[in-house]
């Protein structure tokens, strides 16, 4: 009886394991195509600072390995973003047997959806929140000081911002999910409101760097997204009812 329990567990890790394997090996595929085009990478992510240098103002690389660690930085992380769909798509794959049927028909979507809106977030800082906040930060200069960014520095920054638009992109899935699974309701979240704008603002101030545009250009997206799961969340009780019932 013993051995018979262990054969599902045993096949449930080497499934877990060819799964994650096919993870690694989607991104690694991806970092390949994309390492001959580091460089290229680099400059299309530093050209919203770039356009806001002053013209007798350059990055510099302080490290001595920086100029080839940074490109190569740089392509790794963007190889994983492209890889996500792969990723999550794995692990849909892997928790799908385990789900009833109307939770597949949920779940799936919430992953497409999740994906869409990471990429959104991240499309969003680079076009609309990087001109705005370098604009101000290389005007802020006090007179004398040469704006001269360390591109190492530069990739931890735009990176950090990434993640939280990305992530602050995901607060509908988050509004849905919540409702789903009966943690809350749809009247309790509207309920608390107020507390989820000082919440967003907070989020902002702590995931974005100390100036109030950043932090804005965060906070006022992430109410307006859990505005937009609680619009979406409205049918949603509904919806799992019928398929209840049926």
């Amino acid at each position: 009886m013993e051995t018979d329990n262990q054969q599902p567990l045993i096949s449930h890790l080497v499934e877990l394991r060819d799964r994650l394997l096919r993870g690694v090996l989607a991104v690694l595929v991806i970092a390949v195509v994309l390492l001959p085009f580091s460089n290229d990478l680099y400059h299309f992510l530093a050209e919203p600072l770039l356009r806001h240098l002053p013209e007798s103002s350059t990055m510099i690389a302080t490290e001595v390995a920086s100029p080839f660690l940074t490109p190569f930085k740089l392509t790794l992380s963007t190889a994983i973003m492209l890889a996500i769909p792969v990723l999550l798509y794995q692990l849909w794959a892997f928790i799908a047997p385990g789900l009833y049927d109307n939770e597949r028909k949920l779940v799936f979507p919430l992953l497409f959806a999740s994906t869409t809106l990471f990429f959104l977030g991240v499309i969003f800082a680079y076009y609309v929140v990087f001109p705005l906040v370098f604009g101000f930060l290389t005007q802020a200069a006090p007179e004398g000081v040469a704006v001269m960014t360390d591109i190492s520095s530069y990739l931890d920054f735009v990176l950090k911002l990434f993640f939280a638009f990305g992530l602050a992109f995901e607060v509908p899935i988050a509004t849905l999910l919540l409702i789903w699974t009966g943690v809350s309701t749809t009247k309790s979240l509207a309920e608390k409101r107020p507390y989820i704008i000082v919440g967003a603002f907070v989020i902002g101030m702590l995931l974005t760097p100390p100036d109030i545009i950043s932090q804005t250009l965060l906070a006022v997206p992430v109410w307006l997204l859990f505005e937009l799961g609680l619009l979406c969340a409205r049918w949603l009780p509904k919806k799992m009812a019928d398929v209840e019932e049926s």
